[in-house]
């Protein structure tokens, strides 16, 4: 864009198609033209959306949504937004996809894309802990919170405030997602 408006919304997805679905929703609204579509994994495009937010970062609020569809998201991609000063981040943590790959991922050297997204091999003692309990992912999620909180977050969990999963398979119930906040700031846990 060359005349930049106020703010910025950049939307990124690996796939052309959704970022053509998410083009033609956005075109209805009147703020359309701050929205700058991206093609291509997250984990690639992180340098470049830091970059467009740090001139504004002194006077904006942002808030990144980390939907990965399996294991994609990585620890690096975390880090990287977490240097931006104002930056509130919302993460669907992948149960039902670690569930997939923990397993296999356990008896490989690192770094699998369990390692990269927890960003340390050490969610491997986790595991082999708790493997097969109930447990297991409350202790990996908050392995996980305990990282988010090194880089200066406070952060909730969908079960801290009574939510359910917000995703479940459909037939047997099992959680394939949850949802962590994670703010730099008292009042986002107040929002």
């Amino acid at each position: 864009m060359t005349d930049n408006p106020p703010y910025l919304l950049p939307q990124s997805d690996i796939s052309p198609e959704n970022i053509e679905a998410l083009r033609r929703r956005c075109a209805a609204s009147p703020h359309s033209r701050r929205v700058e579509f991206q093609v291509g994994d997250c984990n690639d495009l992180v340098d470049r959306v830091v970059a467009q937010i740090r001139p504004i970062d002194r006077v904006s609020l942002n808030l990144a949504f980390l939907d990965p569809e399996g294991m994609e998201l990585h620890w690096t991609t975390i880090v990287k937004l977490a240097g931006v000063r104002r930056m509130d981040l919302i993460i669907n943590y992948p149960q039902g996809g670690l569930n997939r790959t923990m397993p296999a991922a356990s008896e490989k050297d690192p770094w699998t894309s369990v390692d990269h997204f927890f960003g340390d091999p050490a969610w491997r003692e986790i595991h082999r802990k708790w493997r097969g309990r109930r447990e297991l992912h409350w202790h990996l999620i908050d392995f996980y919170i305990g990282r988010l909180q090194d880089l200066g977050y406070r952060v909730r969990r969908d079960d801290e405030v009574g939510d359910e999963p917000l995703i479940r398979n459909a037939r047997r119930r099992a959680p394939l997602y949850r949802l962590l906040f994670a703010s730099k700031h008292p009042l986002g846990q107040d929002f």
